[in-house]
């Protein structure tokens, strides 16, 4: 054997050697390690919360008051928190009440208040699913609505004297989540009823598990047509896109007069695909032409040249149907439109962010939205809102609001699960809304028109414009 092949051999063999005793103190470790794996996420127990006495970690989607959902809190926040935990409800609500004067507008801490004021009494409990970890502003917008019904009630003196209870949960605005989530409430009995959850995909992914095991649900924001008729169990409070579109391509139509529009939506949302297709079909039906369509969700979307293509094809409107994840590329539009051709959007486009980015390029567009605080200035939901948290809200606070009511209707007439559902699809359901009465169609819809709404100078919301109502002719 030569040298050179030799020095080839030894080498191999060392390297051999050397990664046959690396795998055998790897071996030994990991034999040695005798930790056991991370404990289970624990699922509530019968009042919504974990068990406190366990040594297991609490489930970090799920809190009556245990646990922080929405971050930033105040000290007197963070401290009422420790003492739910250790079940001293009385130091809880000195430190909420204490946190509330400083940010009055939390409506984690009203709910966690309202809770703690009820302690260990008996209560009914519904859940309210929020996406917190997606979208915290429309989460805090719908738990305002949320914790201002549990508010009334309790100081009514609850339901024939029982309290209402609320389970606060993060689904992250995901479908897989929101279904975890329905499965872990469905198994726990003392849930009777749920308010959400937010996009149109994510509640339609729940709702077969809700619907599965009887256990409302009710929707504040999720409009997609395909929800309509989901189960027996499953409501909305929002009217579905077959409103809105209609309504858009009719202002289109007859108020601007000008019948050929351009739509931008995302090929990857529920919601933005059912508005975009009632709104294109209702364009044909009454003579129009949608002469192109633009996905926002799209790597290589550019708005400048869809714009350019739009004006090239003849639009003489565009119409913005995106989600709340494809917002920033509608605004884009919205800025490179620069006001030179009219525009209609959905109601996911109603966000402090329009009016803060869009600016004078958003001014005079036209959204249809469920509810509007202008809407009716007398309403007594309106007045009540604006002392509790001394500012305006919105549509998802309102409708969610309503969401909470028809299940405290149901509640008041037979506290089960399968009473609540009876009381909502009974023909003679009505009750006062935030707006208008709360009723519902076999299909679990609303019936309810939408309210058209534009953007003009003004000072309400600090960002130099403000949505207001469309002036009737």
């Amino acid at each position: 054997m030569s040298q050179k092949n030799e020095t080839t051999v030894l080498v191999l063999s060392l390297a051999v050697t050397l990664a046959l005793v690396a795998a055998g103190v790897w071996w030994f470790q990991k034999s040695q390690d005798t930790s056991p794996p991370p404990p289970p996420e624990e699922a509530p127990t019968e009042d919504g919360s974990t068990q406190s006495g366990s040594t297991q970690p609490k489930q970090k989607r799920f809190s009556a008051g245990e646990q922080l959902l929405i971050p930033n809190p105040t000290p007197e926040k963070e401290a009422a928190i420790k003492a739910i935990a250790a079940g001293n409800y009385n130091e809880a609500v000195v430190n909420l009440e204490s946190s509330l004067k400083a940010q009055r507008n939390d409506p984690e801490v009203l709910i966690y208040l309202n809770n703690a004021r009820i302690g260990n009494q008996k209560s009914y409990t519904i859940a309210a699913s929020m996406p917190i970890g997606k979208d915290l502003g429309a989460a805090q917008e719908m738990l305002r609505g949320v914790a201002q019904a549990q508010k009334e009630i309790n100081q009514a003196g609850g339901i024939d004297g029982v309290p209402l209870k609320v389970l606060i949960i993060n689904d992250d605005n995901k479908p897989e989540v929101a279904q975890q989530v329905a499965q872990t409430l469905v198994k726990n009995s003392a849930i009777l009823g749920v308010v959400g959850h937010f996009s149109s995909g994510v509640t339609l992914a729940a709702a077969e598990v809700y619907q599965k095991a009887g256990l409302v649900m009710i929707s504040p924001t999720s409009t997609s047509v395909e929800l309509s008729g989901a189960g027996e169990y499953i409501f909305r409070t929002v009217p579905s896109d077959r409103f809105a579109g209609s309504a858009l391509a009719s202002y289109m139509l007859k108020e601007l007069k000008k019948p050929n529009a351009a739509v931008f939506f995302n090929s990857e949302s529920n919601y933005s695909k059912s508005l975009k297709d009632v709104f294109t079909t209702t364009v044909f039906a009454e003579g129009g032409r949608v002469v192109s369509e633009y996905d926002l969700g799209k790597s290589n979307f550019n708005a400048a040249n869809a714009v350019k293509e739009a004006m090239e094809l003849e639009a003489e409107v565009l119409m913005l149907a995106p989600n709340s994840d494809t917002l920033d590329q509608a605004l884009f539009v919205v800025q490179v439109n620069d006001g030179r051709l009219p525009l209609l959007a959905g109601d996911s486009v109603y966000k402090l962010k329009t009016l803060q980015i869009g600016g004078k390029d958003a001014k005079g567009m036209v959204l249809a939205v469920p509810w509007h605080i202008l809407g009716d200035p007398d309403a007594k939901f309106r007045q009540a809102a604006q002392s509790l948290w001394e500012a305006d809200v919105n549509w998802r606070t309102a409708l969610a609001y309503d969401a909470t009511q028809a299940l405290i209707a149901g509640l008041k007439r037979a506290p089960t699960r399968k009473g609540i559902q009876e009381t909502l699809v009974a023909s003679g359901f009505s009750i006062p809304g935030a707006g208008e009465e709360i009723r519902f169609l076999p299909s679990g819809d609303r019936n309810q028109k939408v309210q058209l709404v534009t953007i003009e100078p003004g000072g309400r919301s600090s960002s130099g414009y403000d949505f207001v109502p469309v002036k009737e002719e």
